[in-house]
């Protein structure tokens, strides 16, 4: 029976892999431009550069990248890698910190390791870009754009047709409310009422996304960041397969954010905001994905739960969901990417998948 659910799972995952392929126009991308916002699960070398132990740009890191460390915190590619693929670029999007130019037409990324919604977030592990900060630097491509087609009106067209994709809040709780000896939130609020508070400021920041253009956007929900192998060996008891407090934390999120897409859908009628549901797709049998190990990560960690410099990590590493004590393999991203950019099951994605959101023209947000 497991060996028929399996197989089942894998002609499944072919079948979305070939219709996703399927949509692709050979040459021009589906949409002029792809901008990324977010933390260490997206980051592409923005914190190469920065004073901060919340950097990947070392080996074993990007063992399976053509081109080794590039600051991604993964074996390979990230879940944005694949999806910019999938979107027809023929290169992943590039970072903010080393992209000038004409470049930057086809989109950036802004994401930072250690980042989050709240700007305290992450300060014990050194510099990070927030949020709020990512958005500022958006802001500055959004005048070098203008200046480039020579007209500001001009910009925003142009940027009503690119696809936003935003993933922040995991360090908020992993690096801000989990963390008690370094931050009050957790004293302050309950988590009903901190995920109003992440929410609240979230919804601000979405708003000023929106206001430099920004009309399709997928808003990534948090994972279950009870089941990282860090979370486990920090937090959990003997056996335990997952810490359920940090899940359920998560959840309340989540629940918020479902609600600001439809707020936003209903509000701002010229845009179209999408969820993407990273905890349901975390909540199938990961044996039937073809993962053996899911409770520790393939490389040596050192004490920040990122892997230690210059060790050996596993060999079988389409095996293992995690790379390190936070991050997924490539492997795991793949799925993650496909999920989302077709969706498997219903609950992947609310109201649409990106295949069908950059499909999307202006006319039909209206």
């Amino acid at each position: 029976m497991a060996k028929e659910i399996t197989l089942g799972f894998i002609l499944i995952v072919v079948l979305v892999v070939s219709i996703s392929q399927s949509r692709l126009v050979n040459g021009a991308p589906q949409v002029p431009c792809f901008f990324i916002f977010g933390d260490s699960l997206a980051d592409n070398g923005n914190n190469n550069n920065l004073l901060s132990f919340a950097n990947a740009n070392y080996q074993p890191y990007g063992i399976d990248f053509p081109i080794g460390p590039t600051g991604r915190f993964c074996n390979g590619r990230t879940t944005v890698d694949i999806l910019a693929q999938l979107l027809g670029f023929e290169n992943p999007i590039p970072s903010f910190a080393a992209t000038r130019g004409q470049d930057i037409l086809k989109g950036l990324n802004y994401a930072s390791g250690s980042a989050g919604i709240r700007a305290e977030t992450g300060f014990q592990v050194g510099a990070r870009i927030s949020l709020d900060q990512q958005l500022q630097n958006h802001q500055v491509t959004v005048s070098r754009i203008a200046s480039t087609l020579g007209h500001n009106q001009s910009a925003l067209q142009y940027l009503n047709k690119c696809l936003y994709s935003v993933g922040m809040g995991s360090n908020d709780y992993i690096n801000n409310y989990f963390l008690p000896q370094f931050y009050d939130t957790s004293r302050i609020y309950n988590h009903e009422q901190y995920a109003t508070v992440l929410i609240h400021q979230y919804s601000r920041q979405i708003a000023s996304l929106y206001k430099n253009g920004a009309r399709k956007v997928a808003l990534i929900g948090l994972g279950a960041i009870g089941c990282t192998p860090n979370a486990i060996s920090t937090f959990g008891t003997e056996g335990s397969a997952c810490v359920d407090n940090m899940n359920s934390a998560v959840q309340l999120f989540n629940q918020k954010l479902l609600a600001l897409v439809n707020q936003l859908n209903t509000n701002l009628t010229d845009a179209k905001f999408i969820y993407v549901n990273s905890f349901g797709m975390a909540s199938g049998d990961p044996a039937a994905a073809g993962f053996k190990v899911v409770n520790v990560g393939c490389c040596p960690v050192n004490k920040f739960g990122q892997c230690a410099a210059d060790q050996t990590p596993c060999q079988n590493r389409s095996e293992y969901a995690f790379w390190d004590g936070f991050h997924p393999t490539e492997a795991l991203n793949q799925i993650t990417a496909r999920r989302t950019y077709t969706e498997f099951d219903p609950s992947d994605t609310y109201p649409l998948d990106i295949s069908h959101l950059v499909q999307l023209s202006l006319s039909s947000c209206m």
